[in-house]
């Protein structure tokens, strides 16, 4: 158990679990982008640890950027999704691989994919290292799925509760 501010999380996901998911979402992406030189493009603050192991086992030539979004507020989202901060490149005719911490009601996934149709992009992945198939409400296709969970809230591997959390190699689920 671990507490952070006024909440108490137990163990969910070991650090082995969540190692495994990113090389085969890894192995997927080497056999995708073979012959092209996709643009990763993280989504922080939760997608630092991914991005940074999933670069470790992606074999393939790529650029790596970030953009900065924000719809959570302590354990809830607020259904509004805000970018902080935008893109700095020129991504038209680029493979654009989104690279997210979890994906829950799809509103950012949302958000994102229309700014990358604005900047022209050829093809549009997503990626996400957890996925919370009963809270998702959009169309949008997720193209690369570490680990489908419940709709629990969880900490750890770059999620954080309140700014706390982020830097735990184990993800943790709220007590009950």
């Amino acid at each position: 158990m671990i507490h952070l501010h006024d909440k108490t999380f137990e163990p969910f996901i070991s650090s082995d679990e969540i190692d495994f998911a990113i090389k085969n979402m890894a192995k997927q992406m080497d056999d995708d982008f073979f012959d092209e030189v996709p643009v990763f493009i993280g989504v922080l603050n939760g997608s630092f640890m991914v991005l940074s192991d999933l670069m470790k086992h992606y074999r393939g030539m790529c650029e790596v950027s970030f953009v900065k979004m924000a719809s959570y507020e302590g354990t809830e989202t607020t259904n509004e999704v805000k970018q902080l901060i935008g893109l700095n490149q020129d991504l038209e005719g680029r493979t654009v691989v989104v690279v997210e911490d979890i994906v829950d009601t799809g509103n950012t996934i949302e958000e994102l994919k229309a700014i990358f149709k604005q900047n022209k992009v050829k093809h549009l992945k997503i990626a996400t290292l957890f996925f919370k198939p009963e809270a998702y409400k959009k169309d949008i296709k997720i193209d690369y799925v570490g680990i489908r969970i419940p709709n629990k809230f969880i900490v750890g591997f770059g999620l954080d509760y309140d700014g706390l959390g982020r830097n735990l190699a184990d993800v943790y689920q709220l007590a009950q």
